[in-house]
């Protein structure tokens, strides 16, 4: 698009370690930069932002802006706040769930990995689906994103015996997203993932939105607000492309193989599978 880091654009870089209990110290120390733009990546992260300005831009991405009370619609999100979904609705789950049944037909029962309070916005679709497919999913919620109590959840997980498990994909699990994998490895239970960089450390399968492509809708937003656009009036971009990725060596090393598509289209150590979830 023309900005050239180094030229006639500067990107200072920040991270909050996975510890919400920072954002707010982390958000007042970048507002006080003051930048033309913050580009705040998670829901808590675009949430301490709005709170410490209101008026620097910023570009969020995350999921279900509305629910979260970031933007008042999508179409025109209002004060300094625009972005992308990472998630195209709340239909996704039942697909997901789909996906579970079709790897592992003999499911019956699928645990939902997220956070408390999580399990509210989740359980209608989910519930639902699971009728639809005979498929009982139970809730095991995290009290906090902290490596002690995934030993107590995962432990929890190992005493329901499920078929299947499905992560949530909210924010606050990403800081540990090697852990969630090791610990699910270690249980060699089939598991859904809702982001590719599960899979690409080692988890079975997600299926997710391409982040590609809304990493170049994220640069169009800051391009656009570094040229005068108010981010107010930039709709919110929602996906419209998924992808099915299968690891195939933690896939060969189950004892049971997932029942996918025999003619897939293959791309290193994952599998695209076209057309039948899209």
């Amino acid at each position: 698009m023309g900005d050239v880091e180094g030229q006639n654009l500067t990107v200072e870089r920040y991270s909050g370690d996975g510890r919400p209990e920072g954002y707010a110290d982390l958000t007042r120390k970048i507002v006080d930069r003051n930048p033309d733009v913050i580009v705040a990546i998670t829901n808590r992260v675009a949430a301490a932002a709005r709170a410490a300005t209101g008026t620097i831009p910023i570009v969020w991405t995350g999921i279900e802006p509305i629910r979260f009370g970031l933007v008042a619609s999508l179409t025109r999100p209002g004060g300094n706040i625009t972005g992308i979904t990472v998630e195209a609705g709340s239909e996704i789950w039942g697909k997901r769930l789909q996906i579970i049944k079709e790897t592992v037909p003999s499911a019956s029962k699928v645990v939902y990995l997220g956070m408390r309070g999580d399990w509210e916005a989740r359980t209608t679709e989910l519930s639902e689906a699971g009728r639809q497919l005979e498929i009982s999913v139970i809730n095991v919620p995290l009290q906090e994103s902290a490596p002690v109590e995934y030993q107590r959840v995962f432990a929890k997980i190992a005493q329901e015996q499920p078929s299947a498990i499905i992560v949530s994909d909210m924010s606050d699990l990403l800081a540990y997203v090697r852990l969630i994998v090791e610990s699910i490895e270690r249980s060699r239970v089939p598991t859904m993932f809702p982001y590719r960089a599960y899979v690409e450390q080692g988890g079975l399968m997600a299926y997710a939105s391409e982040l590609t492509d809304l990493v170049r809708r994220v640069a169009d937003d800051v391009h656009q607000i570094l040229n005068g656009a108010n981010p107010g009036d930039i709709p919110i971009y929602q996906p419209t492309k998924f992808e099915f990725v299968i690891n195939l060596k933690t896939a060969n090393a189950r004892p049971h193989r997932a029942a996918i598509d025999p003619r897939p289209r293959r791309r290193g150590n994952r599998v695209r599978c076209p057309g039948t979830w899209n």
